[in-house]
């Protein structure tokens, strides 16, 4: 039996800045269709670009930008296993 996972696909700003001093920047960026914001993608895409080969970010959501939420520990646990199982899938 296949396992059917909640996903979502589109666009996610990858930046380098932790805190954005802007607080009207995720409200924007949720208007341009943004689904996500994370720090750690570029590097890979960037060496991908350099090494010429193809690259893929998959990511588990744990925080609300915008409405300040955050996942349990259990449903952030949950979500990685889930996020680890899709990943392997793929190679």
């Amino acid at each position: 039996m296949t396992k059917v996972y909640s996903h979502h696909v589109g666009n996610v700003l990858s930046s380098d800045i932790f805190y954005n001093a802007d607080t009207t920047a995720s409200e924007r960026w949720m208007r341009m269709g943004i689904l996500g914001v994370e720090m750690e993608s570029a590097a890979l895409y960037m060496n991908a670009i350099y090494a010429g080969v193809e690259a893929l970010g998959v990511f588990t959501v744990s925080d609300h930008l915008i409405h300040e939420t955050s996942t349990t520990p259990e449903e952030r646990e949950r979500a990685f296993t889930d996020m680890i199982e899709i990943a392997l899938s793929l190679v």
